[in-house]
C-alpha cells in the first residue's frame, strides 16, 4: 500500500481516489448521509438531480430511509451498494492520487471561507471509551449500540466516503492556511473546484505531495500542536464520532485476521477524515437547546431545588436577551414555558460545561418521571417556539472555541448533543475517496 505514515502524529498521507476528469462533480457530491433525515424529499430530489450518472449517491444508505426498511431490505441495499463499488472500480471510474494531503477551501451561503486539511487517521492512535488519552479523541459519549449495524455496512466494502470532520486547536493558523494560500497560486496543484449540489455551496482542493515543502511544513506545524499539548490531545472528533468508532471496530476486527507484519500498512488501519481548526471564522459551534415535554414549571423547580442543594442554585424570573454562561464558577441556563423566560444559577457546579450541569439533572428527572420526553433542538427561536407551561425549553450557552479543547481534557467527552458544527447545508459532502481493503483486483484500484 502506498502511503507516508507519520506515526508520530497519529496520521498518514494516503493515497487518495478522486472520479476521473470526465465526470460531473456536481452529481458526483452528496451531503453526509446522516443529514435532512426528517426530510426525505431532499433525498428525493438528489436522486432526480443525480439520475444515471456517476455519483457518492450509490455508494452510501441515507439514513432517512433506516426507519423505513426491515432488515432484509437494508442487507440487500448494503449489497447493492458493494456492487456499485465494484462496478465503479472496474469501469476506472476512479483516479488515484499519490501519497499526499489535499487542503481545501469551502464556501457556503453562510460563510464565505471554511479551510480543510484532507489526511488520514490511525486508529490504533485514536480511542472512543470514556476516559480516553489518545491523540485522537472523541467530543461526545459513544453509543455503542448505533456501531454494529454500521461496521455491517463497511464490512464488505472496498473503499470509505468519509464525512468525519476532526478538529485542531491551532489558534496561530498555522496548520492548513500557509499550504492553502501558497498551493492556490499555482493551477498545476488544482484537483478539483466545483458547486456542491442543494444549497452546499463550492468547494476547491488541491494537492499536496509529500515531498513538497507544504507537506514538511503542515507536518512541522502539527508536531508543535502536540508538543505544545499538556497530555498529548492533537485531534478531536468534531463531526462523525461513531463513523470513526464504527470505523475502529472494523479495523479491529480486520487486525484479529491478518499477520502482524502486515498491520502497519494495511489501509483499514487508517481511516481519511477532513481536519479543520476550531478557530477558523467559517467553522460556527452552535449550542443544542432541550425541550423536556410534559415539565411544568413547579415540577423542575421543586425538583431542581433538591437536585441542585448543594450547588448553589437559585433559579429567578428575567427580562431581555439569551446570555446565558457556560463559566466553570458560575453557570446559567434560561428556561422557558413559552411566554416568560426564568434563569437557573449554579455558583458552585459539580460540572466543566453548563449543558453538563444540566443534563445530569435532566437525566434523573427521567428515572424519576418516566412520562417525561426529552427532544434536542437547534436555534433559540424553535425553543421559544415549541415551548409551553408542560414543555419547558432549556436554552444554553455556546461551547467557548477557545476553551474547547481544555474542557475535554479537563472533564472528558462532553454530554450527549452539546454542540453542532454549522448548518445541514455546511456538513461535508462525499467527494475523495479512499480504498480500505489489500490489494483489490490484484492491483491498487
Amino acid at each position: 500500500m502506498g502511503l507516508r505514515i507519520y506515526s508520530e502524529l497519529a496520521i498518514v498521507a494516503p493515497e487518495i481516489l478522486l472520479p476521473t476528469d470526465n465526470i460531473s462533480l456536481s452529481n458526483w457530491s452528496v451531503i453526509a448521509c446522516d443529514q435532512y433525515t426528517s426530510e426525505p424529499e431532499y433525498w428525493e430530489k438528489v436522486d432526480q438531480q443525480v439520475g444515471d450518472a456517476p455519483s457518492t449517491l450509490r455508494m452510501i444508505l441515507p439514513e432517512v430511509f433506516l426507519e423505513s426498511l426491515n432488515r432484509d431490505e437494508i442487507d440487500e441495499k448494503i449489497r447493492d451498494i458493494n456492487l456499485i463499488i465494484s462496478k465503479y472500480i472496474d469501469r476506472n471510474t476512479f483516479r488515484l492520487l499519490p501519497p499526499g494531503f489535499i487542503v481545501l477551501a469551502r464556501s457556503t451561503a453562510l460563510h464565505p471561507s471554511r479551510k480543510g486539511l484532507m489526511l488520514a487517521i490511525d486508529l490504533e492512535q485514536y480511542d472512543f471509551m470514556p476516559g480516553s488519552t489518545s491523540k485522537v479523541r472523541p467530543t461526545e459519549g459513544t453509543v455503542l449500540s448505533r456501531i454494529p449495524p454500521r461496521v455491517s455496512i463497511r464490512k464488505d466494502a472496498m473503499l470509505e466516503l468519509p464525512h468525519i470532520m476532526v478538529l485542531i486547536d491551532d489558534p496561530e493558523f498555522t496548520v492548513i492556511d500557509p499550504a492553502l494560500n501558497s498551493l492556490s497560486k499555482d493551477p498545476a496543484n488544482l484537483l478539483y473546484d466545483t458547486d456542491l449540489m442543494m444549497g452546499g455551496g463550492h468547494v476547491t482542493g488541491y494537492q499536496v505531495k509529500t515531498d513538497s515543502g507544504e507537506a514538511a511544513e503542515i507536518v512541522s506545524a502539527l508536531s508543535r500542536l502536540l508538543s505544545n499539548s499538556e497530555d498529548g490531545f492533537l485531534f478531536a472528533v468534531g463531526d462523525g464520532n461513531h463513523s470513526l468508532a464504527t470505523a475502529k471496530t472494523h479495523w479491529e476486527n480486520v487486525r484479529n485476521g491478518i499477520p502482524a507484519d502486515q498491520q502497519d500498512t494495511h489501509p483499514a488501519r487508517y481511516a481519511l477524515v477532513e481536519v479543520v481548526n476550531i478557530h477558523d471564522a467559517g467553522l460556527d459551534f452552535e449550542p443544542i437547546h432541550r425541550i423536556v415535554f410534559g415539565l411544568t414549571q413547579t415540577i423542575f423547580h421543586e425538583e431542581a431545588t433538591a437536585y441542585y442543594k448543594d450547588c448553589g442554585f437559585f433559579f429567578e424570573k428575567i427580562s431581555g436577551a439569551h446570555d446565558a454562561s457556560n463559566d466553570t464558577v458560575t453557570q446559567t441556563v434560561d428556561i422557558t414555558d413559552g411566554s416568560d423566560i426564568f434563569r437557573m444559577t449554579l455558583t458552585k457546579p459539580v460540572h466543566h460545561l453548563a449543558v453538563g450541569s444540566l443534563q445530569n439533572f435532566l437525566d434523573f428527572l427521567q428515572t424519576k418521571y418516566t412520562d417525561l420526553r426529552i427532544d434536542y433542538i437547534h436555534g433559540a427561536s424553535s425553543v421559544n417556539m415549541l415551548s409551553g407551561p408542560e414543555a419547558l425549553g432549556f436554552l444554553l450557552p455556546p461551547v467557548a472555541k477557545n476553551s474547547f479543547f481544555e474542557a475535554i481534557s479537563t472533564s472528558g467527552v462532553f454530554p450527549r448533543k452539546t454542540f453542532s458544527m454549522g448548518e445541514a447545508q455546511e456538513k461535508r459532502y462525499y467527494l475523495e475517496a479512499k480504498m480500505i481493503v489489500a490489494n483489490p483486483r490484484g492491483g491498487n484500484v
